[in-house]
């Protein structure tokens, strides 16, 4: 388990006609007979085995989590569903994706089917974490990915950078640095900060 951390991203792509021609529901079966490995899929129906995530990374996606449950539960009504990264979401292009954190408003899950075990539905908020395994344009094409399928708010951080890149329809990228300060959710999740302080690692000491 732990030598996929260290794969290169051509290994970890599941190719095949006996690969890209499972339904949702075989997708989401083989998922299920495979606890330990954690699976997407492409647009093309392409398996991608998705390395552990390192402690740190896990760490930084659960801050992030809670911050994002915690807005949620705290409005009057809770406006949406909150997800971490067991979640899978098929995208309308065919892709299964689960972002490390996600939201979706109760209006976009009222309408959202099954597909399989999956939510046929793209969340209106995502946020994925760069772990040392993760290639930067690799995050950069799926985010992109996430606002051509229904996104209207993403945030991919480089942690270890200290670097946040916010994406939203119809814009560049902004690219922001420091994480002494918070991001907005306005207008997709209104009043919400994402407090990047926490996320921010102590400095090693001789």
């Amino acid at each position: 388990m732990e030598a996929l951390f260290d794969y290169p991203e051509e290994l970890r792509l599941l190719q095949g006609e006996a690969i890209t021609r499972l339904t949702d529901a075989e997708f989401f079966d083989f998922c299920q007979a495979n606890p330990l490995l954690h699976f997407e899929r492409t647009a093309n129906h392409e398996l991608i085995i998705m390395p552990p995530a390192y402690p740190d990374s896990s760490e930084d996606g659960a801050e992030i989590a809670g911050q994002l449950w915690y807005w949620n539960r705290t409005q009057a009504p809770a406006p949406g569903h909150s997800y971490e990264s067991s979640a899978g979401f098929k995208l309308p292009n065919g892709a299964v994706r689960a972002p490390d954190v996600a939201w979706l408003s109760h209006a976009a899950r009222a309408v959202a089917e099954q597909a399989g075990g999956f939510l046929a539905a793209c969340p209106e908020f995502v946020v994925e974490i760069r772990s040392p395994s993760d290639r930067l344009a690799t995050l950069q094409a799926k985010m992109l990915e996430y606002l051509a399928n229904g996104a209207q708010l993403g945030f991919l951080l480089d942690v270890a950078a200290e670097t946040a890149y916010i994406y939203c329809p119809g814009q560049p990228a902004e690219t922001i640095q420091g994480y002494d300060q918070a991001l907005s959710g306005e207008p997709v999740l209104p009043g919400f900060q994402l407090d990047l302080r926490p996320l921010r690692r102590p400095q090693k000491t001789d």
